[in-house]
């Protein structure tokens, strides 16, 4: 029932007992991670890992075409599963990560909330999962222990994903990067939801249990091109969303490099302390916001100086550097959707020596074509050899359409390229 002075389904306390909560498939390793440390404090949780065109489809019957692509894709996505007779309607609630910002995330909710109507499932009830608290759920509690270990499992995650790009393109066995960090997912899943997990020593143990473990994997000398991904969140990380874009670039024989989850969550605190310090918005909050600030940024370099430590593999770029890098060539006050990030992390990329970046943006998203798209002339006049494609994901772009694209990125990239690839890190 809706909660008249809401507005909304509210998910309830008895709800948490009865009802199995459907997360939408970003990221899988971090998010596999993030919904077992859910399960940990009683809620059921599970990721949904469906594919193919029949989820763009059925977004289609209950979204505007005109929206964002990846509002069709989550929604799509969503209601795919209710109705594919394997819920139970009466005993599932979905969940919507949200940071208070514009776009996806804040607005999402609201059109997922009127597809449902719209498809007969208006009493699902819809949880935000948000940091700005934006709704409130009596059944739905953020703690601050809770926080902690997600944060541990983007942490984890950031890794993996950073270890198995640097290993799948050089691997003498294909698929055994990708079977290792399945395994650690599994491990590390287990270990997060554990009534005693060793404390944040245990954590920075495993940082070097994993990069001992990935760096034993046979792999050999090829000639590979270095290749970025940057651009909206959704389509950036999402196989669904990018059509399997990460997966298509090795097999083009590219090493992807994609900037983690983790920058993207301290772009959102920093944000807030923009907000005091441009406008003068929020005084009070400051210091919660600027302990929290330091606070990441302190667990992020451990997670870098591990890897650094160790010496085989390229660490990510902490982010008070990303910081830096785009002071001057965008304002810090652009904050929709991306915003500056986005350019941030294009010159992050160039600053590592990654000279062909693929900017994956929603058609029309208009935040992505001015940060994005909008910002790759001054990018490349400060990096003349930058090399970066925008490929516009949508439900009506074909995919060949788009890998001829990529065909053709690397192809010129690889004629432009007048010094001899760069030395392969050997075991």
């Amino acid at each position: 029932m809706v909660d008249q002075n809401k507005g909304y389904v509210v998910f309830t306390e008895e709800m948490k007992k009865t009802h199995t909560i459907l997360v939408p498939n970003m990221l899988p390793m971090h998010f596999q991670m993030i919904g077992r440390v859910l399960e940990r404090v009683g809620y059921k949780v599970e990721l949904l890992e469906t594919s193919g065109p029949q989820i763009a489809e059925t977004g289609l019957k209950y979204v505007h075409n005109d929206t964002c692509y990846p509002a069709i894709l989550v929604i799509g996505q969503f209601i795919h599963a209710l109705q594919s007779g394997k819920y139970d309607p009466d005993r599932v609630a979905l969940i919507l990560f949200q940071t208070g910002g514009g776009c996806r995330a804040s607005n999402y909710i609201h059109l997922l909330r009127k597809a449902l109507e719209k498809a007969g499932l208006g009493h699902v009830p819809v949880i935000s999962l948000s940091m700005a608290g934006l709704e409130k759920h009596p059944g739905f509690q953020l703690t601050l222990p809770l926080v902690m270990k997600m944060m541990y499992g983007v942490l984890y995650g950031d890794l993996l994903m950073t270890l198995v790009n640097q290993c799948k393109p050089y691997e003498v066995e294909k698929g055994t990067a990708q079977a290792l960090a399945d395994r650690w997912t599994r491990q590390l899943a287990g270990e997060l939801t554990a009534r005693s997990t060793g404390g944040y020593r245990r954590v920075k143990a495993n940082y070097r249990r994993i990069l001992d473990q990935f760096a034993a994997i046979p792999m050999e000398r090829r000639d590979t091109l270095k290749v970025g991904v940057v651009g909206e969140i959704f389509v950036k990380y999402s196989p669904l969303g990018n059509n399997n874009l990460e997966q298509f670039l090795v097999d083009e024989g590219a090493e992807v490099v994609i900037p983690g989850l983790m920058d993207f969550c301290l772009y959102c605190v920093y944000n807030n302390m923009l907000d005091h310090q441009l406008y003068g918005m929020q005084k009070l909050a400051q210091p919660a916001y600027h302990a929290a600030y330091r606070y990441l940024v302190s667990k992020e370099r451990d997670m870098i100086g591990a890897i650094a430590a160790h010496g085989r593999f390229t660490p990510p770029t902490l982010f008070t550097r990303t910081v830096s890098l785009v002071q001057g060539t965008i304002s810090m006050g652009v904050k929709m959707g991306e915003g500056w990030l986005l350019t941030a992390e294009m010159l992050e990329l160039a600053d590592k020596g990654v000279g062909n970046i693929v900017c994956t943006q929603p058609f029309g998203c208009l935040p992505n074509h001015i940060c994005g798209k909008g910002m790759m002339k001054p990018i490349k006049e400060k990096n003349p050899a930058v090399n970066i494609v925008a490929i516009d994901y949508d439900a009506g772009a074909t995919k060949v359409n788009q890998e001829n694209r990529l065909k053709l990125m690397l192809a010129n990239a690889r004629q432009s390229s007048a010094r001899p690839p760069e030395p392969i890190r050997m075991a």
